[in-house]
């Protein structure tokens, strides 16, 4: 079955980077395109960035556009998120995400940027 494990999150000051990663199973990884959304407290999910299958193409929210960079390692079946310049609004659960006929999500990961 499809699997999605997120890692990587934490505590960091704003300014500061971190990368969380995406770890899949149980389907054809480098057909998929992959995502990442995230979830703030009281707020809808809403979507980060998205990469294609090849990893060619990708595409970010205009509020996270040259600061936050997405990509993939389909060899080792996981897809990243590097998120530079953070600020506390970055703050929020991240997902990984991927659309197959059904939508599957992981668990998230806790980000939390604060001084």
């Amino acid at each position: 079955q499809v699997q999605l494990v997120e890692s990587g999150g934490g505590l960091v000051q704003p300014g500061g980077s971190l990368r969380v990663s995406c770890a899949a199973s149980g389907f054809l990884f480098s057909w998929y395109a992959m995502s990442w959304y995230r979830e703030a407290p009281g707020e809808d999910r809403e979507f980060v960035a998205q990469i294609t299958a090849t990893g060619a193409t990708t595409n970010y929210a205009d509020s996270v556009k040259g600061r936050f960079t997405i990509s993939r390692d389909n060899v080792k079946n996981t897809v990243y998120l590097q998120m530079n310049s953070l600020k506390p609004e970055d703050t929020a659960v991240y997902y990984c995400h991927v659309k197959q006929t059904y939508d599957y999500w992981g668990q998230g990961t806790q980000v939390t940027v604060s001084s």
